[in-house]
């Protein structure tokens, strides 16, 4: 076999990315626009014959030539991936896949956590992995009533708090699990501190770190899928099976989800859990937006009004720790990239 090649592709090769995009449409794939690694491999003629990227802990877009096929090439770029993510101290590494390719994934160390329709697998490079974070849960488990919410709260808001409030008056004990990854304009130990502090007075809460397996849409992959409403499916259905499993280790028996007036894909996502969480013997419970001023609160909102620096009318939206938070010296670093993000509302 020749030796072939492999190095990374930079945002501004144009020439390499457009033999990528072709090499990836063969495959039925499209390439992620949440992408922070590309490498390609290529022949003596300096075509590219294989590539793979990467976004955070996650490896995606893989395709090899038709013409070298059974060659081993899609071997080499899966190493040469978990390589770099080794040197850049990510040793944690998952991966979603068409259900064919699991198995290849399977032989070079990779485990499946969960699967959906058909469709895809999702994988990690622990063999316990999913295992070991299950065990975890289980020591915070409660008799009683166990509800749960998950919540990005970017920031934590007055109709987070009342999201949380009322579910907890409805349960023993509520599990609210934050999104802990830092795709979002405000951090996650920003965000953290914000509902630690939002939810302070309720004692039956009890706070978790999403961590890697409570799917963010930063993470879920939308370069195999064919339109935007698929994407969504996609990936509520295959955090509906992750999540029917941590519901299992809590004895979770009800996920409280806030109403959605804004975000198209939020509502989609809504009607997805309110039709399958049932399925696993989980209610879906649609909590009403709190509301200021005639309308309905959201993080959105609280954002423009940021952008605006607007503090007075934040105090209809936010609690005072949030306020606070954001007229304090340590908050400029987080307000500079809010006011200069452009467009922050989410829809």
């Amino acid at each position: 076999m020749s030796e072939y090649t492999i190095s990374r592709v930079h945002p501004t090769d144009r020439r390499s990315l457009s033999q990528i995009d072709a090499l990836l449409e063969q495959e039925g794939v499209k390439r992620d626009s949440n992408l922070d690694y590309i490498c390609a491999m290529y022949d003596e003629d300096y075509q590219i014959i294989a590539t793979g990227s990467c976004f955070a802990n996650t490896l995606r877009c893989f395709a090899v030539s038709r013409a070298h096929q059974g060659e081993g090439l899609l071997n080499q770029v899966v190493t040469h991936l978990m390589e770099v993510q080794y040197q850049r101290g990510i040793l944690r590494l998952f991966l979603y896949t068409k259900i064919r390719s699991a198995k290849f994934f399977r032989d070079l160390g990779f485990y499946e956590i969960a699967r959906v329709d058909n469709t895809l697998v999702f994988m990690e490079n622990r063999r316990n992995g999913f295992e070991d974070y299950l065990a975890g849960l289980a020591g915070t488990r409660t008799d009683g009533v166990s509800g749960a919410l998950v919540m990005n709260a970017n920031p934590f808001t007055l109709g987070h708090r009342y999201l949380v409030e009322r579910a907890a008056a409805e349960c023993t004990t509520l599990h609210l699990f934050l999104v802990s990854e830092d795709a979002s304009l405000i951090p996650f130990s920003v965000r953290k501190r914000l509902a630690l502090s939002g939810t302070s007075h309720l004692p039956n809460v009890i706070c978790h770190d999403s961590g890697p397996y409570i799917i963010s849409n930063a993470t879920f992959p939308s370069y195999f899928l064919k339109d935007e409403e698929e994407v969504i499916r996609g990936h509520a259905s295959l955090d509906l099976v992750v999540f029917a499993r941590i519901a299992q280790a809590l004895h979770v028996t009800r996920r409280y989800v806030g109403e959605e007036p804004f975000s198209q894909v939020t509502g989609i996502y809504n009607q997805i859990m309110a039709s399958r969480l049932p399925l696993a013997g989980i209610e879906c419970i649609v909590v009403p937006r709190k509301q200021a001023g005639g309308r309905p609160i959201s993080a959105s909102a609280v954002r423009q009004l940021l952008q605006k620096r607007d503090f007075e009318a934040l105090k209809e939206l936010v609690p005072p720790s949030t306020l606070e938070y954001f007229q304090s010296d340590e908050a400029a670093e987080v307000m500079e990239r809010i006011c200069g993000a452009g467009e922050v509302a989410h829809y």
